[in-house]
């Protein structure tokens, strides 16, 4: 039987790190994997959830499995993180799931359910991991104008002609916030345009919010995600607790599913539930039941928010110094939409030719459409990258 079956075509940023992995030079830059890392090019266990675990260790008395949900208290303590005061509890379907790619995967599978013809309009660029977990679900794909190469912004009117064509029964993916691999974000007055698109269009909007509280804070980054919510009758919601919480390998994320009918909530939960337990049926606990501690206790909490404040306004100044050395370096300003840009990620508009010109002369490794992992940097790496993008004739 398996002689059928043909080798996959390579996953371009697991083997971007194969090849930094490799490289001798002791100079080189990794900006490719999507990892936030410490000035010392760490990824941390972040001080609160250390305490929580040990909490945990200490206290838990079962391994027992959880709901086919999740834990409750996740759920609830999730759906407050995202949704604050704006949405009533009882208007939120929510089910735990292994990281934000399970809940962008249970999202794609229950919007099928609910309409086996099923189309999703994704930007162009989006995470490539949108594009193969829809490939392999035979869901039909529209790719929308996203990012303007020229000036490193978010393409509006382009993205908004596109959306237009969206009907009842179409998914529109959107990036909550810190889009990847753009870094470039719509503002406040353009999320109401897509907002005023959807409701004329009567497509469905999905958001992916998978870097809360990287970008412009906790409150701002959700802001988005809750006028879109209270704005539509339905909303699906992707949520990771992998970057803003450091538990990526502990898969601990949640879907949700917000409608303004309550009369459809149980649907959804149920829903939910049956779709978890076709897929892997009980979902991780020990990331979420680490979060659920972490957003619960008061001290803990004020501990997490200051740390993931630093992460954030640490990033904000590299992206800073990153502009202000290419601005000394290149004698002008088209790469001040770094700085502008928020995230981790920003998409530097270099040609496959020059990324493999960093990467062959310079050591600098990111991903060939030239994604940038800006946490990869330090305050010494920066002039070593802005140097290599001027002499690679970006």
């Amino acid at each position: 039987m398996f002689e059928t079956l043909r080798t996959q075509p390579p996953d371009k940023i697991i083997e971007l790190m194969k090849l930094y992995a490799d490289d001798p030079r002791e100079g080189k830059i990794d900006l490719g994997v999507g990892v936030y890392k410490n000035p010392d090019g760490v990824t941390p266990v972040m001080r609160a959830i250390k305490t929580a675990e040990k909490r945990l260790w200490e206290d838990q008395t079962t391994k027992a499995y959880v709901g086919l949900i999740g834990d409750p208290a996740f759920n609830d303590a999730m759906v407050a993180l995202v949704m604050g005061d704006a949405i009533e509890r009882a208007q939120v379907a929510s089910a735990a799931t292994p990281g934000g790619t399970g809940a962008v995967r249970q999202a794609f599978e229950l919007a099928r359910m609910a309409n086996p013809d099923l189309r999703v309009f994704v930007s162009d660029p989006t995470w490539p991991n949108h594009l193969s977990i829809l490939k392999h679900l035979k869901i039909e794909t529209v790719p929308y104008r996203y990012f303007d190469n020229a000036t490193g912004t978010v393409d509006v009117p382009g993205m908004l002609a596109d959306l237009e064509q969206a009907k009842p029964g179409d998914i529109v993916l959107l990036h909550g916030c810190c889009h990847n691999p753009t870094g470039a974000n719509p503002g406040a007055g353009h999320w109401r345009e897509i907002v005023a698109v959807l409701k004329q269009s009567g497509a469905t909007p999905m958001i992916d919010l998978a870097y809360q509280g990287f970008g412009d804070g906790l409150e701002a980054d959700a802001a988005p995600t809750r006028l879109v919510a209270t704005s539509l009758p339905e909303t699906l919601i992707a949520v990771s607790c992998s970057k803003n919480f450091g538990v990526y390998r502990e898969r601990t994320g949640a879907l949700m599913a917000v409608a303004q009918d309550t009369d459809r909530v149980a649907a959804l939960q149920d829903n939910l539930a049956y779709l978890n337990r076709q897929n892997y049926s009980f979902p991780p606990d020990h990331g979420a039941r680490a979060v659920t501690m972490v957003l619960t206790d008061p001290e803990l909490r004020a501990d997490w928010e200051a740390e993931l404040e630093d992460m954030r306004t640490g990033m904000l100044r590299l992206r800073e110094q990153l502009a202000a050395e290419l601005r000394a370096r290149s004698g002008s300003d088209r790469f001040g939409f770094i700085a502008e840009h928020r995230g981790m990620f920003s998409r530097l508009g270099a040609t496959p030719d020059q990324v493999q010109r960093l990467r062959d002369d310079h050591g600098v490794y990111m991903v060939g459409d030239s994604r940038m992992n800006i946490a990869g940097l330090n305050e010494k790496t920066v002039p070593l990258l802005a140097e290599a993008i001027v002499k690679a004739g970006v």
